[in-house]
């Protein structure tokens, strides 16, 4: 759904990356920033210190937000970078939905179920892509960036000590990620079909 908004995006993070790349800073450094942030919120959710996690979290997107930026300002994207960079989401992802686990905040079984849901949506995109028949595969009803700011809503109720609603909007990043690796599993069956 906000994948629609990605040319306005584009516009304001167009100059950050050539900022970033005037600085003599590369893709992977905001890559691994982006993982020892996200490292860092998890622990701080685990711990309970819900604002300060969602700090965190934030500045762990907004790192993978100029790895990208910063990328496009090269002008010479690196297949490597670009594996390394979604392996780290992956991660990053898992420190913080596991954080919350760990810590008792929500059950281990919404963790599992939300986790998966998140990772799957990613992997098939990803998988459906490097068959080389299937362009782009960034179809279904959500996004990351949907998921992530379900992700932190979440966050926030817990910051607001209303932990059931949190779970309720974590159980429903689960969802929408797991129809959305559906959609893009059907998506990409068409796709391979036509192409063949």
């Amino acid at each position: 759904m906000l994948a629609k908004l990605r040319p306005l995006y584009n516009l304001f993070v167009e100059p950050l990356g050539k900022l970033s790349v005037s600085l003599g800073l590369t893709p992977d450094t905001w890559t691994i920033f982006s993982l020892l942030a996200s490292i860092a919120a998890g622990v701080l959710l685990y711990q309970g210190s819900f604002w300060w996690g969602l700090v965190l979290s934030i500045i762990m997107f907004l790192a993978d937000v100029m790895d990208g930026a910063t990328a496009r300002a090269r002008g010479t994207p690196s297949k490597f970078g670009t594996v390394f960079d979604h392996v780290i989401d992956r991660y990053a992802e898992f420190f913080v939905y596991g954080g919350l686990a760990v810590g008792g905040w929500i059950s281990p079984l919404t963790a599992m179920f939300t986790a998966s849901g998140v990772v799957m949506a990613s992997y098939v995109r990803a998988k459906a892509e490097s068959t080389g028949l299937v362009k782009d595969c960034a179809v279904g009803i959500a996004g990351r960036a949907e998921k992530l700011i379900l992700t932190y809503g979440a966050v926030v109720l817990l910051g607001m000590n209303i932990h059931n609603w949190a779970e309720y909007m974590l159980i429903a990043v689960g969802v929408i990620s797991h129809i959305t690796a559906i959609q893009r599993l059907l998506y990409s069956r068409t796709a391979i079909a036509q192409a063949s």
